[in-house]
């Protein structure tokens, strides 16, 4: 008996201890699953406080292209179906997750036997449970699609009242810049056309004929509208307003190419009198400046300009909407020529664009050129940006485009050439050779004259 009972007490012990560890188990994967949870947790807190600290601008959503900030009413009107499907997703993440939370915590197993039960009853196939969850749904369903349909039915087009006070502008893609064609005729030249930067009459509804010439690209504003693509051999538009005077960035939003992501313009948004003032000055020839003799090695003013890596940011905080000078008042003051400009320089500039053979594929209306393969030059140096809206119009940034073409802009016309015409490159024996080269004189006019076309 006495041997009996000892056996059975060790037997006894070893349930016990089998039961401790399984416990101490079950309690230390508890505890690590809980200090996983907080740690994931704590990581993804402070990544979020890391990313204030950042110029991510992700808390304000006010950055150059946000759609969180709008200007006219398509803007307005896409931005407000917008909050309407984000309430109507958020109630239900909150009536999902109160859910889910109430039955974790109603249901969740506390000790083995808890494990080992068996579930609860199930709502499976309760039709008043079901039914409901139906109804739930098509009325979420209804609450978007109303003003959805209604967005869609205003955005397309400008609405019947506002029809007659309509402008008209025709926007046409290429790899990688958007010229701008305007109703306004220029004599012995054809209609006014700029480039990469769209300047509209603010407080006007402007319709936007979209075409393309080569691959598929989108046009967008995203304060200003929503994205419409531009497709080969197919009419498209689309329509935006401005209420104010602005400046607002624009973007080609469908890839179409190397170059897709740096395919950018901006549109200027004027009062009825600087819009007209702007469109009298753009009908002329371009500006011509008079020298006395054309600069030469000696006599040239010493200019150095600064290097940059690849892919370096192309623009200065002076374009940022919080800037003490707003960008619009800046556009403006880029409008009258510069005031230290070397009239020998423009001139010699001049001579170098002809001997370059830039004129070929641009053009400068009243001096040399008829070239159609580029933007029209004419006024360019009343422009904010250069290189298909990527870089900022100063003279650093221009003879970084000039010197590097291929670094700012991969697989750029002007670099490889177009329709059959050499660029900076051209092919030799399968093998691209150069074509153009600048010195750094060269680069030093050529940035001059440019820079008076205003």
């Amino acid at each position: 008996m006495v041997l009996r009972s000892r056996t059975l007490l060790r037997v006894g012990d070893q349930i016990v201890a089998t039961t401790n560890t399984k416990l101490a188990t079950m309690r230390l994967s508890l505890i690590s699953s809980k200090l996983a949870h907080w740690g994931v947790t704590a990581l993804g807190l402070g990544g979020m406080l890391l990313m204030t600290g950042c110029k991510l601008n992700f808390w304000q959503m006010d950055g150059h292209q946000t759609t969180m900030v709008t200007a006219g009413p398509v803007a307005k009107t896409q931005l407000d179906v917008f909050y309407v499907t984000c309430w109507v997703t958020l109630v239900i993440f909150l009536l999902v997750g109160a859910v889910l939370a109430y039955a974790t915590i109603k249901f969740k197993a506390r000790n083995e036997a808890d494990a080992n039960a068996e579930p609860p009853a199930q709502s499976h196939g309760n039709p008043l449970i079901e039914i409901s969850l139906i109804g739930a749904s098509i009325l979420a369903l209804v609450i978007i699609s109303v003003p959805t349909l209604k967005a869609i039915w205003f955005t397309y087009d400008v609405p019947e009242a506002e029809k007659e006070n309509v402008y008209e502008i025709t926007a046409t893609g290429y790899q990688w810049w958007f010229k701008f064609s305007y109703p306004e005729q220029i004599d012995g030249v054809g209609s006014l056309t700029t480039a990469n930067e769209l300047v509209i009459p603010a407080g006007r509804p402007v319709r936007v004929q979209l075409r393309t010439t080569d691959v598929i690209h989108s046009f967008w504003v995203p304060k200003l509208a929503g994205k419409v693509d531009m497709i080969p051999n197919r009419g498209n538009h689309l329509w935006m307003q401005a209420d104010e005077p602005g400046y607002f960035w624009g973007q080609c939003a469908e890839f179409c190419g190397e170059s897709h992501a740096v395919m950018r313009f901006r549109v200027i948004a004027l009062n009825e009198q600087d819009f007209a003032d702007w469109v009298t000055n753009q009908k002329l020839p371009a500006r011509t400046v008079e020298a006395a003799q054309i600069a030469s090695s000696s006599d040239a003013p010493v200019v150095e300009f600064a290097s940059y890596k690849r892919n370096a940011y192309g623009f200065t905080d002076k374009w940022d909407a919080k800037a003490d000078i707003s960008p619009i008042d800046n556009w403006k003051q880029m409008q009258f020529p510069e005031k230290d400009e070397s009239t020998a320089l423009i001139a010699e500039g001049r001579k170098i664009f002809q001997a370059k053979t830039c004129v070929i594929c641009h053009t400068v209306s009243g001096h040399e050129g008829v070239g159609t393969n580029g933007p029209t030059l004419t006024h360019v140096g009343s422009r904010t940006t250069i290189a298909g809206g990527l870089l900022e119009n100063n003279s650093e940034q221009l003879a970084r485009w000039l010197k590097h073409p291929d670094q700012v802009k991969p697989g750029n016309k002007m670099y490889f050439g177009i329709n059959g015409m050499a660029g900076y490159m051209k092919p030799e024996d399968g093998q691209w050779v150069p074509n153009i080269e600048l010195s750094h004189d060269d680069v030093t006019a050529l940035v001059s004259y440019l820079q008076s076309l205003k």
